[in-house]
């Protein structure tokens, strides 16, 4: 009981009570949910894929889970509405430039690996840290912010419209008989084309013109005939 060598002891340290509940960080949790997977608990990583209810999953353990469904997995319940591929969707992220990952050598404890996040809006730059809220498109997987949706105001991606379209210029072809198309349609041909009053070419690569003939004169109307003399 002590009481030896002068000391002593509290309530607190005889009784025991109740055990205070530990209190978890909001801002903590919520960077964890866009860091780790909610199946495995792993670190996320590429291909990451999302079901309806939006949580986000690295696609190999949900194909293990799917394959085998049997087995005692740990948050077993937090997949247990998925039955098949069909309900879950690809996601395509945009990086955060500002993420290090693994290359900073820290204890994880700073303001930047809490609050910088992997992905960020690619419209808006706005980080996926829990803080901000984020949407995908069923059509093509891309993700963005809400506030980048509310902005744009459309539901249809132009990522892949902003691609470049390369077309190969039409050759200049010096003849219009070198054209292939004189050929496949020749009912095509209006009264103004220039093909009109042309032959074909025996040869392609040195077609032949042939100049239209001179139209023969004609007498004209409305005059009296010459009389023809003889002699």
């Amino acid at each position: 009981m002590g009481c030896d060598g002068g000391t002593i002891p509290k309530r607190h340290e005889l009784v025991k009570g109740p055990k205070k509940v530990e209190k978890v960080d909001k801002n903590a949790a919520l960077a964890a949910r866009w860091k780790y997977c909610a199946l495995s608990t792993e670190k996320l990583r590429r291909p990451i894929v999302t079901c309806d209810l939006g949580r986000l999953y690295n696609k190999d353990a949900v194909i293990e889970f799917l394959l085998d469904k049997s087995a005692d997995r740990p948050n077993s319940e937090v997949v247990s509405h998925l039955r098949g591929i069909k309900d879950i969707k690809e996601l395509n992220l945009t990086d955060n430039p500002a993420w290090e990952g693994e290359r900073r050598n820290t204890k994880g404890d700073r303001y930047e690996d809490m609050h910088c996040a992997m992905f960020i809006c690619p419209v808006v730059g706005l980080e996926m840290n829990g803080k901000h809220r984020f949407c995908f498109l069923r059509t093509c997987g891309c993700v963005f912010s809400d506030r980048a949706l509310k902005e744009v105001k459309t539901e249809i991606c132009h990522k892949q419209s902003l691609d470049p379209l390369v077309l190969p210029a039409p050759p200049r072809w010096s003849n219009p008989w070198q054209h292939p198309e004189a050929w496949r349609n020749p009912g095509a041909r209006g009264p103004s084309s220039p093909w009109k009053r042309s032959r074909r070419p025996t040869n392609l690569s040195s077609p032949a013109t042939v100049q239209p003939s001179a139209p023969k004169p004609r007498r004209p109307t409305g005059l009296p005939t010459p009389p023809t003399t003889s002699k």
